[in-house]
């Protein structure tokens, strides 16, 4: 979710027009990064975790430790809660997208190495790019079409080594994009309202979601949905997804309130480096030349389409 930082006055900052490095941006920059650096501890936590837990309690986990933690503060500060009926089906939508977004990643997570899932989750910009031209009208140029379609290649790049060791499962970083894709642009419907409160209340449908696929997961026979009664060390690496998810993702969050997109965006890349890092150090993984080939195509991708969208903001303005 992105949210523009309030210029001077209160009003914000024209678009695609970069601000000076005031002390909000550079917080909003160190914001940044702290979740770059944070958020693959995520994916390593339930990779740990789904080797004795399904993906389906993993996920749950994720969101009832968020909504745990969320909640009170939002009490304690008297944050205001009220919405309409509209809002709630909103939020309902946003908290089935988010859901299945984290169940199809955590499942891929399970079975490939978290830096190739996290570079094949990264044509989301892309994808987001297209949806926005086809849901909101939004005018997309021919180059950032054919960048779209470059970042794609990269993809597949990435996916088809995958593909033939474990199968259709290589495919869901891209089912999870698409999912991630549609729910920001159902959260750019709810940009006014409270972060701390959105993010409270995609813990709370999360949690609903989540747990009604796990009650009916047994009777129709997903693996990914069938409780298998974790205990021990995955209860504390479940638990540890919930703590850096809700962290990581407060921090992107108000980094967005504190410094434009134009400058943090290509900040968002740094998680795929330390993917590979963690990946490396804790399960030796570590992608070949071929990869990266496909991961420098999706980066480059992504950064141009980026790029075009604020130049193209400034040539309107």
């Amino acid at each position: 979710m992105t949210i523009s930082p309030d210029g001077p006055g209160g009003a914000p900052p024209p678009e695609g027009i970069l601000p000076p490095l005031t002390d909000r941006v550079l917080l909003g920059i160190g914001l940044m990064i702290a979740f770059a650096l944070l958020a693959p501890g995520i994916d390593i936590f339930a990779k740990l975790a789904t080797q004795t837990a399904s993906p389906g309690e993993v996920a749950l986990a994720r969101f009832a430790v968020q909504a745990a933690a969320l909640w009170p503060m939002i009490w304690l500060i008297r944050r205001p809660c009220r919405m309409t009926r509209r809002q709630l089906w909103l939020h309902a939508l946003r908290g089935a997208l988010m859901g299945a977004a984290t169940l199809c990643f955590i499942t891929a997570v399970s079975v490939m190495p978290v830096a190739d899932a996290i570079a094949i989750f990264f044509v989301e910009p892309l994808i987001l790019t297209l949806l926005s031209a086809w849901l909101l009208g939004e005018v997309v140029g021919p180059r950032r079409v054919l960048a779209c379609a470059l970042g794609f290649v990269g993809a597949l790049i990435v996916v088809r080594p995958s593909f033939q060791d474990i199968g259709w499962v290589a495919v869901l970083p891209l089912v999870t994009a698409l999912a991630f894709a549609f729910y920001l642009i159902l959260t750019r419907q709810a940009r006014a309202e409270d972060p701390l409160v959105m993010q409270g209340i995609a813990g709370l449908f999360g949690v609903a979601f989540l747990g009604i696929g796990l009650l009916t997961g047994p009777t129709l026979g997903l693996a990914v949905l069938t409780p298998v009664g974790a205990n021990g060390l995955a209860l504390v690496y479940m638990a540890m997804v919930g703590v850096m998810a809700t962290i990581s993702h407060l921090f992107l969050v108000y980094a967005f309130r504190f410094a434009p997109a134009a400058t943090l965006a290509p900040l968002q890349y740094l998680e795929i480096i330390a993917a590979t890092a963690f990946g490396y150090w804790v399960f030796g993984d570590f992608p070949d030349a071929i990869k990266w080939a496909g991961i420098a195509i999706i980066v480059a991708s992504g950064l141009f389409v980026f790029w075009r969208e604020q130049l193209a903001a400034q040539r309107a303005r």
